[in-house]
Order: structure tokens, then C-alpha cells, then sequence
């Protein structure tokens, strides 16, 4: 995936009056010059009524004249808008920019609703590139125009554009826009520092079981799968709210598998590689360790997406042997896969392809960098522009965030699995499909049968909820579906002592996702207590807890969380 480099700030500026037809006119141009609508009838886009423009034209020239005048009267300006929320914005020179600013930007978004574009992605690619432009044209992104870095540069006799200069300097020699200072937080000291031990290893993962942090332990260790996009310790943040250390703390064994970052060594791994040397070897060796056939099975974002995967390889084997799986915020359906597709088509594919995924062209890596930024720039203004104006206007550090600083913990990946993924996940939407082939047998999602519990959340933009409702008809085990408030990181993370957010459940899956929800009934805090609850009827009993880690055959290598997450 990458960011469209033919924007439309060539053709707008938010400070240029607003003229409906030309603007119209602007569009087409720029539209015809853009590869993303190469070979599409886009002409008939832009045959809007002259009773439309008239109408816009009008709506906003009253709302100019009221700025203007606003203006020449010297009244202050308010916003509610946060980019221009401090008092300094409310002088006639800055307020007025920020003003002409927004009204240019609304008019703008009110002229493409208008257009008849019937095709849903030149929609949202139109829209999505339009809001970059208006996103990057914001007079608080400008020196210049930005009163309070004004203020700052003075307060601070130049040394905030010093400070600037050198976070600048530092993201472009890093290739990403850090968003955490990389000095906020160390990993295995403040972050990930659950005690455990490597217990195996081989070129693509690292296999960590935990220490009991409890007097008795459920029979059925938890086996955990994290994303292989960046590293494993979103699930093992700080100890307030670490996952793991709370399953510990519930009485769970725990094994938890650490990806490698991908170099350029191990570039030519592909997806059968991660599903058999990668995942199913670490249910193997959980197993042999614990003694259990039977693990608790759990998979976050692309690493249930993985799991799910290998269990359905397994179950072709003849090997149905888990208590239980959980999905957290993970795609099996990718019936909707929200603002990420603009990006997919045969086109971008092919091109991956070509270059990374080694048909007809090189071997190579998908940069961790690229999809950082890219996630990053779907939500501009949250992600991007805050930050480069407080970083590089202001010369100010981020505040520290242990989430922040793992987004940007960024890893590689192959350019074949990466390749395959796109395909046959986004693009064409077959790993449901059951004819996939994959580790020699025939991939069928609806093989595993287990009772599973599947986590969405809300205003999750990466895994919308109802796309991973549509797991509930695919696997063939018994269901529980519950939907947490926030988004795919913040959602996931929400340990109850925080009694933060909310979730809801309803016992009764539906075919329906908005059915499901119509019916289901609102809880207040964490959805990890139902979680709790429900990994307990699955976990066999208690039994005085194991102090050692590993076994004769597989004995600790070296304490957790291991070199892999280091890399």
C-alpha cells in the first residue's frame, strides 16, 4: 500500500475564494492526470445541474460575506475545531485564515457529495484524496500562519525551531513520522517485562511461556498468535495493562509467540511458511510443554486471521484438537475492509507482485515504515498533521504513550506472504473461499470446530465490526460474539481497573450483525471480564501451578522477551 502522490493541492487552496463551477472544473482536471482513474468514464462525474452549483455558490457566499465582515469589524474568531482552539487563533489576521480555511474545506466536501459518481471506490478514492488536500492545506500546518508556533518561536528566542529541525531530521533519517518519542519507553524495562522464558526458537518466531503469576493454574494453557505487524507486546504493555500478565494473574498458563522482523534473509517466506513452520510449530511445541492437547487458542488483527489459517490445516489433517479460539478484532470475511481498500486493486497487486513477491521479479521486503504512515495518513489530522506541527512547528516531543510507541515499533514483511495475503485476503476475498491450497491440503475455514469467542470494536477502521461479525458464519463450533467500544487498539487494550468504555453482548448470533446489535444489551467497562469468564469454561480445572518453564526437550533458552522483539 502506498500514499497517492498526485494530491489535489496542486489545483485547491484553502484561502482562494470558492468558485462552484471551476472548482468543478479544477477536479476534472486534476482526475484526468491521476492514475488511480485511469480508463474510467470519470467526464460524467462532474455534469453537475447549473440549479446545483447556483445553490452552493449562494449558500456560500452569504457565509463569505458574514467572514468578511466579521473581519473588517475586527470581532474575534472561535472554533471548535482543535487545530484552532487557542486563544491566538482568535485575533481578526490568524482567525480569518482559519475561517476562509474551513468554510473553502466545507463547500469543497458539500461539491463532491453532489457528484454523481456511482461506483463506490472512485468515491471514496475522489474523497479520501480530496480530504489529504484539505487535511495538508490547514494554515496551523505553516509557520507562517500558525500563531501559537509563532508565539512558541518567540517564548523560546528561536530554540523551539532548533528542537524542530532535529525531530525532522531524526524522522526522515528513520523514514517514518514517529508519533513517540523512541526514548519514552524501553522494551523488556517498562514495556513487556511480564517475567517469562524463551522456550524454543527457530528463523521465523520465538516461543515464550510465562511464569504463573497465581497459587493454582487452569489444565489448558493459553496459546497466543499476536499480529506479525509490528512486534508481539501490544498484548504485554506495561503491567497495568498487559494482557498476559492479567491471563496470568486469572490463573491461565500462557505461551506466547514473538515474530521475527523480517530482513533481507528471510525475505522469501511465504504464507504456507508462516501457518507451518510458524504457528502450527508453536501449537506443537505448546503442547509437548504443557503436557495439554487441547490449548486455548488466541489470535489479534492479521495474527487470528494466521491462526485460523493453521487450525483449518490441521483440521484438514484430522487434528481438531483445541479447547477453544478467540478472535480479536480479526478478518476471516473481508467483505468490508473499510478505508484500506481505496488503496487495493489488481493494479497495486500485481505491482507488489512484480517487485517484492518474486513472480517474474525480485524477492524483497514490505517496509514496516510504509504501513505506518500509511495507517497513519487515513486519519490525517489525528495522526499526521498534529504531529508535525507540534514536533517540527513547535519543536515539542510527543507525550509518551506506551500505544504510540509500539505503532511505531514497526517490523518488515516477506514480500511473498505479504503478496499472497493481499491477494487472496483484500483483493479477492477467497480464504473463505475453502479452495484455497495451503501446506498441501485445501484451506476451509469452516473445518475448525471449537467454541469461539470473537471480539470487534465499534469504530475499529481497520477491521470494521461487521466484517468481523461475518466470521460468525464461518467457523462451525458454538459462538460468542461481543462488540467493545473505541477502536482496533484502544478497544482491545482495556483492562478493567481502568473502568473505561463499555461493550456489548447478546447470546443470540444472528445472521444480521445490526440485528445482533439492535438486541444486544450495553455493559459498562471492559470486555475482558466476559472474556475472563468465558476462557474459564474452557480452561479444564485448576491445579497447583508449574513453577519451571520448558522441558528436557525444550528448555529455556534465554529470558523473556527474548532477542526477536529486539530486532
Amino acid at each position: 500500500m502506498n500514499t497517492n502522490a498526485h494530491t489535489f493541492n496542486t489545483f485547491w487552496s484553502g484561502q482562494v475564494p470558492f468558485i462552484a463551477s471551476f472548482a468543478v472544473q479544477q477536479l476534472r482536471l486534476w482526475v484526468s492526470t491521476n492514475p488511480w482513474f485511469t480508463g474510467q468514464e470519470y467526464n460524467e462525474w462532474f455534469d453537475l445541474p447549473r440549479g446545483t452549483l447556483d445553490s452552493l455558490q449562494s449558500d456560500y457566499q452569504l457565509q463569505w460575506t458574514d467572514l468578511g465582515q466579521r473581519l473588517m469589524t475586527g470581532q474575534p474568531f472561535t472554533f471548535e475545531d482543535r487545530r484552532f482552539a487557542s486563544g491566538n487563533w482568535s485575533q481578526p489576521l490568524f482567525g480569518s485564515l482559519a475561517a476562509f480555511y474551513l468554510l473553502n474545506a466545507g463547500f469543497l466536501l458539500k461539491l463532491l457529495d453532489k457528484l454523481p459518481i456511482k461506483d463506490k471506490k472512485p468515491r471514496q478514492r475522489l474523497l479520501y484524496l480530496v480530504e489529504q488536500a484539505i487535511a495538508a492545506g490547514a494554515p496551523s500546518n505553516f509557520l507562517v500562519s500558525n500563531p501559537d508556533a509563532l508565539q512558541r518561536a518567540a517564548d523560546t528566542q528561536g530554540g523551539s525551531l532548533l528542537s524542530g529541525l532535529l525531530h525532522l531530521a531524526s524522522d526522515l533519517q528513520e523514514g517514518k513520522m514517529r508519533q513517540c518519542d523512541s526514548g519514552a519507553f524501553k522494551v523488556g524495562v517498562d514495556l513487556a517485562n511480564t517475567p517469562g522464558e524463551v522456550v524454543f526458537e527457530n528463523e521465523l518466531f520465538q516461543l515464550i511461556q510465562y511464569y504463573p503469576q497465581s497459587e493454582t493454574q487452569y489444565r489448558r494453557p493459553v496459546f497466543i498468535v499476536p499480529p506479525s505487524i509490528n512486534k508481539y507486546y501490544i498484548l504485554d504493555l506495561r503491567p497495568d495493562n498487559s494482557m498476559v500478565r492479567h491471563l496470568l494473574q486469572q490463573g491461565h498458563p500462557v505461551f506466547l509467540m514473538s515474530w521475527r522482523n523480517f530482513d533481507q534473509a528471510h525475505a522469501g517466506t511465504t504464507w504456507d511458511d508462516l501457518i507451518e513452520t510458524g504457528i502450527i510449530k508453536g501449537l506443537q511445541v505448546t503442547r509437548e510443554i504443557s503436557g495439554e492437547q487441547r490449548p486455548n487458542c488466541v489470535g489479534f488483527c492479521i495474527g487470528g486471521t494466521l491462526l485460523s489459517s493453521a487450525l483449518a490445516v490441521l483440521a484438514a489433517r484430522g487434528d481438531k484438537e483445541i479447547g477453544s479460539v478467540s478472535l480479536l478484532t480479526t478478518f476471516l470475511d473481508y467483505l468490508d475492509t473499510g478505508p484500506i481498500d481505496i488503496f487495493v486493486d489488481e493494479q497495486l497487486v500485481a505491482y507488489r507482485e512484480r517487485t517484492i513477491g518474486g513472480v517474474d521479479g525480485p524477492i524483497g521486503l514490505f517496509k514496516g515504515e510504509d504501513m505506518g504512515n500509511t495507517f497513519s495518513l487515513l486519519r490525517p489530522n489525528d495522526l499526521w498533521w498534529n504531529y508535525n506541527v507540534d514536533k517540527y512547528l513547535k519543536g515539542q516531543k510527543p507525550i509518551p504513550l506506551d500505544l504510540l510507541f509500539w505503532n511505531n515499533d514497526s517490523t518488515n514483511l516477506p514480500g511473498p506472504m505479504y503478496c499472497w495475503y493481499l491477494r487472496h485476503t483484500y483483493l479477492q476475498n477467497d480464504l473463505k473461499s475453502g479452495e484455497l491450497d495451503c501446506c498441501g491440503v485445501k484451506l476451509d475455514l469452516r473445518a475448525i470446530d471449537a467454541p469461539a469467542y470473537i471480539l470487534a470494536t465499534h469504530d475499529d477502521h481497520i477491521v470494521p465490526w461487521r466484517s468481523a461479525y461475518a466470521s460468525t458464519e464461518l467457523l462451525s463450533g458454538t459462538k460468542r460474539f461481543v462488540l467493545g467500544a473505541s477502536g482496533h487498539i484502544a478497544g482491545v487494550i482495556n483492562p478493567p481497573a481502568r473502568e473505561k468504555r463499555n461493550y456489548w453482548t447478546n447470546n443470540r448470533v444472528t445472521k444480521n450483525p445490526d440485528t445482533w446489535f439492535k438486541n444486544a444489551e450495553q455493559h459498562p467497562g471492559s470486555w475482558w471480564n466476559d472474556w475472563f469468564a468465558w476462557l474459564a469454561e474452557h480452561a479444564g480445572e485448576r491445579q497447583p501451578s508449574a513453577l519451571h518453564t520448558g522441558n528436557a526437550q525444550y528448555p529455556a533458552l534465554e529470558s523473556a522477551p527474548g532477542r526477536y522483539v529486539m530486532q
